[in-house]
């Protein structure tokens, strides 16, 4: 029975090889995007291959990457009325490349000193992870449109692109000049720049 399974996982195997080889010169046309796509934290070859099964490629059928995020499903719901907001789910979308970003996204997250990674910390604590994950699958899905419109390699921001973004400095100075405050230190000849 050992040599029968063994048979049967070697049969699999040179199916599996098959297929690679298949696709490899299927998608030979298309190697330089999947090696635009390669460059973003989280997307393997195998994944770059189905999203340019899935998406053609052809970023010019989607006129902004906001529609491309849309048509993908991994675009940020908008329920509002009255001004209250509510529950935005985001839309069923393309079911093959959804669950690709998903894959990209998980192992994004897992890539230290990156800004996806970071991106993902810093919503987990408001949003909760499975929230955060679709931001992260957004983000991705957002770079590969201005990767493949622009034919540009990933440029990664860099893990403390928040913290040294104008809104967010200035959002900590006053923070710090409460907590001054709070203890009893005089700050008032202390302004955030």
């Amino acid at each position: 029975m050992t040599s029968q399974s063994l048979a049967h996982i070697d049969a699999i195997d040179a199916q599996i090889a098959a297929f690679d080889q298949r696709i490899d010169a299927e998608t030979a046309p298309l190697r330089r995007q999947r090696d635009l796509l390669v460059t973003i934290p989280g997307v393997s070859t195998r994944l770059a291959q189905v999203v340019i099964a899935e998406t053609g490629a052809d970023m010019t059928r989607f006129s902004t990457a906001a529609a491309l995020a849309s048509w993908s499903g991994v675009a940020p719901g908008n329920n509002r009325s009255a001004g209250r907001s509510y529950s935005g789910a985001t839309t069923h979308g393309n079911v093959w490349l959804k669950g690709v970003l998903g894959d990209a996204a998980a192992a994004a997250t897992h890539t230290k000193g990156t800004y996806l990674n970071a991106h993902y910390r810093r919503l987990t604590t408001r949003m909760g992870k499975k929230r955060a994950l679709v931001a992260v699958m957004h983000k991705i899905v957002i770079a590969a449109w201005h990767m493949l419109t622009n034919d540009t390699d990933y440029q990664d921001l860099g893990p403390s692109h928040w913290q040294q973004h104008p809104h967010q400095v200035k959002r900590r100075q006053q923070w710090l000049i409460a907590e001054l405050s709070a203890l009893g230190i005089d700050t008032s000849g202390l302004t955030p720049a």
